[in-house]
């Protein structure tokens, strides 16, 4: 069975080297992650859109103008049942799929019972760390977009703390500025990548997109392993030094 090269440096290219080596050894496990985050994510997406009921051929019922309010009050329903769908239960899977995407990048089997224990486990610290990091972030793109995109590479790291590090939502979103603190540029730059990875998968017949998905999650997971060793090295030869 390969080795995967583990890398220690946080930097695009030795992220992107260790996701394609991850990738590659544990894709069955990833490729359901990826399936399942898909699932959840268009499913809380579309529903929210209310796109459920707008393509509805209302007249093949024969129902009027009268009908009306009873068909916005359906629509309005779809749309509150997928907003509950998007805020409490997609933030499950897809901060379970990040720990799965850890586990592999640290070469540790991905279990897929982490796609739905936070629901048993952690559920309250996943769902507010999202709104919390959600908030932000829009509140950022709201002011004049640069923020928001500071506060999204600031703020990566949230999902893999409060799974790896199991911290509230207050520290988690603390800890990840704290971490990210240097290496704001790499992570935008990881974040770029996507753009060639994704487009390269959709000229693989659509079926690529799958690998460059997971590719570009065991990335991110890759780079947040790299600086939390990077960053807990330092930590260590500094309190060294003065001790």
């Amino acid at each position: 069975m390969e080795t995967i090269k583990y890398f220690h440096q946080p930097t695009i290219s030795e992220s992107l080297g260790n996701g394609w080596y991850t990738m590659k050894k544990y894709f069955l496990w990833l490729f359901v992650a990826i399936v399942v985050s898909i699932i959840f994510d268009s499913t809380s997406r579309f529903s929210f859109s209310g796109k459920s009921t707008g393509g509805f051929d209302f007249k093949a019922f024969g129902w009027t103008f009268d009908a009306f309010p009873a068909i916005t009050v359906m629509m309005v329903v779809v749309v509150l049942i997928g907003l509950s769908f998007f805020l409490l239960v997609r933030p499950v899977i897809l901060y379970g799929a990040d720990k799965m995407f850890l586990d592999a990048a640290r070469d540790q089997e991905p279990d897929p019972k982490w796609l739905f224990r936070g629901f048993q486990t952690l559920y309250l610290n996943i769902v507010i760390s999202h709104l919390i990091t959600f908030a932000i972030v829009v509140a950022g793109f709201i002011l004049l977009i640069i923020p928001g995109i500071v506060f999204l590479c600031r703020l990566a790291f949230v999902s893999y703390l409060v799974m790896d590090k199991q911290l509230d939502p207050i520290r988690a979103i603390e800890s990840s500025w704290r971490l990210t603190r240097g290496h704001g540029w790499t992570i935008f730059g990881l974040g770029l990548m996507t753009i060639p990875i994704f487009i390269l998968g959709i000229l693989c017949l659509i079926v690529g997109v799958f690998p460059a998905a997971i590719w570009i999650e065991a990335s991110f997971a890759s780079l947040y392993q790299s600086i939390l060793t990077h960053r807990q090295t330092i930590d260590y030869n500094v309190e060294n030094t003065f001790n």
